[in-house]
């Protein structure tokens, strides 16, 4: 499939199983783009992003500098929004995630460097109350400009 925005390649990367994922990543880097993949799963809204933000850090796509990690943190914001269907709540309401997410940084399009960088992040997994059986698919991708 044809990486041609920068929100694909991250839903992609997402949805990717683990055999997948190294092509893709390589695929990315080819594109244009540097990206990480991981997983979270937790009752804590705050272990969801810290995840995200460490693998983001660690695989050196943002750095701590406010205007990196504010991109970052609104992407994951939007991102969380669609996990959760509008509420930014996880335990306090009995809910629970298992999502595999992806970071992905670079141009809007491969065409459009000149732009400079933005930030996607996408999320895939489940969310439901804390007793297995209850939970259902979710989706959710956030971008926003570095």
């Amino acid at each position: 499939m044809e990486i041609d925005s920068i929100g694909k390649a991250a839903l992609l990367l997402a949805l990717a199983d683990l055999n997948s994922r190294a092509r893709m990543l390589a695929d990315l880097d080819r594109a244009g783009y540097r990206a990480c993949a991981g997983q979270v799963g937790s009752m804590d809204l705050q272990k969801v992003v810290a995840a995200i933000e460490t693998a983001s850090r660690r695989e050196g796509l943002t750095r701590p500098e406010y205007p990196e990690d504010h991109a970052l943190w609104h992407a994951v914001l939007d991102a969380l929004q669609g996990v959760g269907r509008g509420q930014l709540a996880l335990g306090t309401v009995l809910r629970t995630v298992g999502l595999r997410f992806s970071v992905v940084r670079g141009p809007k399009a491969p065409s459009l460097s000149e732009q400079g960088d933005w930030v996607a992040v996408a999320l895939y997994g489940n969310i439901g109350g804390p007793i297995k059986g209850n939970e259902h698919e979710v989706v959710g991708l956030g971008i926003s400009h570095v």
